[in-house]
């Protein structure tokens, strides 16, 4: 006999398929054979029709093509006998799928067979069109899966239910159809019968509002009792899993009364005395047992309940926690982290528990762990959970420093109850994983300090010992050189002692040695050189005695290749030897910053600006982004916030400070040049942009160096000052940019004024927009948002969003409430301000989206506003 013929059988071809050493091999066998079954095929061979199919089932299996021959499905399903429409079936789903048009041929044979007298073939039909059936078969078939539902036998009534299932997903205008049969199978007594209709009961209610209102009126109490029955029956041996009678059939009741008790307070109170049993009476020592229990904890999270019953499903993820098996800790942490929304205080009880997960070998729950601990975190516990996480911290892995230095960071800058408090719990993060640290959170440390004039004098103490110990760590060395720099006197002098200190005494030396190995480490980087550079500047005015040690130690990086480091040490040689009448002025401290901008910058609020000046950026201490063109900026230390520093020298220092004449310079053709301004002066040497023009255009609309994308601070040189054009000597300037000149007077003028416009307005919704000016800034245009709800219904979470082009910049105050009050008795505002840096050239444009809730229901508007006046 030809060993690939058609009357090979089945397990003979499986045999030589498995006997082939190699790829090839194999190749050339199921080749062979598939030869084989084309000629069959095309011979229209029905002997062996059933078996050829088979054999194609399983070459299909194994990946290779089988196309040829699916239309012999629909050969076998036609025949009469049983044998073949069984292979018939199963090659049809095997084989083919709904996309496939050639099922729309199956469609009369499953009719024919769904009304077919032998049970066995209805089955078979239902099995198939339960795993292939399209919407168009659906919508054409279910009448007769609608009847099938009452019929004779229950392994029909079974397959019948899980085939309604595919066809209500299908087709979900069908649902109503089926209600009515679905709960009388409720009641059934056969075990896979009611399993199956408890899914179908489960799927129709996801679908169908009418269908969840109807089972959530006529059934509930009928559930309610079989899962009694359930959880109070004796010993069953066909359906007993570990001692736990039915966890199927408990774990699906579970989930039914989980989708009827939400947001119904009577069905929940229906279900609440069976669920407290089934979390009492439920062993926990097997894994059956905790399946049915984290589902009864699910539907009791999920219906309308008591305190007293949440206390308890809490307590059970409690005990969750202490298993030793992972998985079951993991679903625990998972479902706590949503509960601890519905009732934090019994979370709170098992925080000790939960920290310990902090500490387990498992990846994945020492993650979901610190979350949840994030998620825990109050006023009232801070100082002890901060704690608990610093400690661990010192032990932690370094695979995980990262996340949980970045989730203590959080909580310290969130919920720090005192500066003093802040400051050390920082210090503590910073010294055991600096190098985890995010440059935002030592910037807001920076920020914090300069808010906390009376803790200078301790934090300079307490970051010079932390750069003695932690001098490996990144973000110590950059705060500690900061505040050396800034308060080094008070470091020295033991100036502004707490009572909590330990005396400790630092000579001039000692400080200017710290600031020296930090340069000097190899492992320091540009930004953290930089800043010694900057900081050694600043001593060499606070110590005098050090001035030539610190001269030295600056020309050290006069010949680095790092193009910044070697412009700052000459330029601040420069200072130190020729310029002490400047230098103190030049490097007096630091103003305070402004910390609520910076707390809004980081989150999100203050939009960010595109930086107009170009080059590579680089990170450059005191949180300026410059390029590497400006290092005298960041020796002037302006920001958008910080006033320039006092000066005693006169409107020459910058011809002084670069030796040489370049206040006047003579034209290629030989014509004396008209002397320029400081103002010309200082854009000459930043470069960028052309000279100023002597039309009367404002000089702070040439040289603006803003704020970058990183939120950095912006620098704006000559904010302000108009040009030497406009009646002001070039000597007023230089005084003004020293902070000696006089304040010119500004006329009293309120700006114009622009009538209300209505900017959104809806059904029941209205939003108008009223506009101002402030005097000089004609690109800014303060908003003022007033949204009135015409409806008779009250909104909650009310929030309001927008958004602007790149050349606008929008800044959205907070609201003054997140309730609007229906029937136009009250009104919520909020505050707008919009800069449009193509003033004159492009007018403002808008897109909102306001979001509340009606009726614990989740609504949406949005529009976009293009109406603004012309001239905003």
């Amino acid at each position: 006999m030809n060993p690939f013929s058609s009357e090979t059988r089945l397990r003979d071809m499986i045999r030589a398929i498995r006997a082939c050493k190699t790829a090839a091999e194999e190749r050339a066998v199921v080749r062979k054979e598939c030869a084989s079954i084309r000629a069959a095929v095309s011979d229209n061979d029905n002997d062996y029709r059933h078996r050829n199919l088979a054999k194609l089932m399983f070459i299909h299996m194994l990946g290779y093509p089988t196309h040829f021959g699916q239309m012999e499905c629909l050969k076998l399903i036609a025949a009469p006998g049983f044998p073949e429409k069984r292979i018939g079936y199963l090659g049809l789903m095997l084989l083919l799928d709904e996309r496939q048009e050639v099922l729309m041929l199956v469609t009369n044979s499953l009719k024919q067979d769904l009304n077919h007298t032998n049970q066995y073939i209805v089955g078979l039909a239902l099995c198939a069109l339960g795993n292939i059936s399209s919407a168009e078969m659906a919508r054409d078939l279910a009448p007769e899966v609608e009847r099938l539902l009452q019929f004779r036998d229950p392994n029909v009534r079974k397959k019948a239910a899980l085939c309604s299932i595919r066809i209500i997903k299908k087709v979900p205008d069908l649902a109503e159809n089926f209600v009515n049969p679905v709960a009388s199978l409720l009641k059934e007594k056969h075990h896979g019968v009611l399993l199956t209709a408890i899914q179908l009961c489960a799927d129709l209610c996801t679908v169908s509002e009418e269908a969840l209102e109807y089972f959530r009126k006529k059934c509930t109490e009928g559930l309610v009792k079989v899962l009694k029955d359930a959880v109070n029956s004796p010993y069953a041996p066909e359906y007993d899993i570990s001692g736990i009678a039915d966890p199927f059939l408990q774990i699906r009741l579970l989930r039914i009364l989980r989708i009827l008790g939400h947001g119904d307070a009577d069905a929940s109170d229906l279900m609440n005395d069976i669920l407290a049993q089934v979390a009492t009476k439920t062993e926990s020592n097997k894994n059956a047992g905790n399946a049915i229990l984290y589902e009864c904890v699910e539907t009791i999270m999920s219906i309308e309940d008591s305190g007293g019953l949440r206390v308890l499903a809490i307590n059970i993820l409690g005990r969750f926690l202490s298993n030793r098996d992972n998985n079951i800790r993991y679903v625990a942490l998972n479902m706590l982290m949503r509960a601890i929304s519905i009732d934090g205080q019994a979370v709170q009880r098992h925080r000790a528990t939960i920290l310990e997960c902090v500490k387990d070998s498992d990846a994945s729950i020492r993650k979901r762990a610190l979350e949840l601990v994030y998620l825990l975190v109050n006023e009232t516990n801070v100082k002890p959970l901060t704690k608990e996480l610093i400690d661990y911290l010192e032990v932690s892995d370094q695979d995980f420093k990262g996340d949980l230095t970045a989730k203590i960071c959080s909580i310290v800058e969130r919920l720090s109850p005192e500066k003093i408090w802040y400051i050390d719990q920082m210090l503590k993060v910073l010294c055991e994983a600096g190098n985890y640290v995010k440059d935002e959170v030592w910037h807001g440390l920076i920020v914090v300090i300069t808010n906390a004039p009376n803790l200078h004098g301790y934090t300079v103490r307490s970051l010079y010992r932390a750069i003695q110990t932690s001098g490996d760590q990144e973000a110590v060395v950059r705060v500690a050189v900061w505040c050396i720099g800034e308060f080094g006197d008070l470091l020295v002098n033991n100036i502004g002692m707490l009572e909590l200190e330990e005396p400790i005494t630092v000579t001039e030396n000692d400080a200017v040695d710290a600031i020296e190995v930090a340069i000097k480490r190899h492992t320091s980087d540009l930004t953290t050189r930089a800043m010694c550079l900057t900081a050694l500047l600043k001593l060499s005015s606070r110590f005098p005695s050090c001035s030539q040690r610190i001269k030295d130690i600056v020309n050290q990086s006069k010949g680095s290749l790092l193009l910044e480091l070697q412009q700052r040490s000459i330029e601040f040689d420069s200072i130190i030897e020729k310029h002490q009448n400047l230098r103190s002025a030049l490097v007096e401290r630091m103003p305070v910053l402004d910390e609520a901008t910076y707390s809004g910058r980081r989150a999100g609020s203050l939009p960010a600006v595109t930086s107009t000046s170009q080059g590579n950026p680089l990170q450059i201490p005191n949180g300026v982004h410059k390029t590497v063109d400006a290092p005298l900026l960041d020796l002037l230390d302006l920001s958008a916030d910080e006033p320039a520093p006092q000066n005693s020298s006169g409107p020459n220092f910058l011809q002084d400070l670069l030796g040489g004449d370049i206040l006047s310079s003579a034209s290629p053709s030989g014509t004396t040049q008209p002397q320029k301004s400081g103002a010309d002066v200082l854009l000459d040497l930043l470069s960028t942009g052309p000279s100023l023009p002597q039309n009367g255009s404002s000089t702070a609309d040439i040289l603006s160096i803003s704020q970058d994308n990183n939120n950095k601070t912006s620098v704006n040189a000559l904010d302000g000052l108009s040009s030497p054009a406009q009646g002001l000597p070039a000597s007023s300037i230089m005084d003004l940019l020293d902070g000696f000149g006089p304040n010119p007077t500004v006329p009293n003028d309120n700006g114009p004024t622009y009538p209300p416009l209505v900017a959104f307005e809806s059904s029941s919704l209205s939003l108008v927009f009223n506009f101002s000016k402030q005097p000089g800034s004609p690109q800014i245009t303060e908003i003022e948002a007033k949204f009135t709800n015409k409806s008779s219904d009250t909104y909650t979470d009310f929030i309001f969003q927008a958004a602007v082009p790149k050349f606008l910049q929008l800044h959205l105050e907070p609201a003054s409430s997140n309730t609007l009050p229906g029937s136009g008795n009250g009104s919520v505002t909020q505050k707008l301000r919009v800069t449009n840096n193509q003033h004159g050239k492009k007018s403002l444009v808008m897109r909102i989206r306001i979001s509340y809730k009606l009726n614990n229901k989740d609504m949406l508007e949005e529009g976009q506003i293009s109406n603004f006046p012309r001239d905003l």
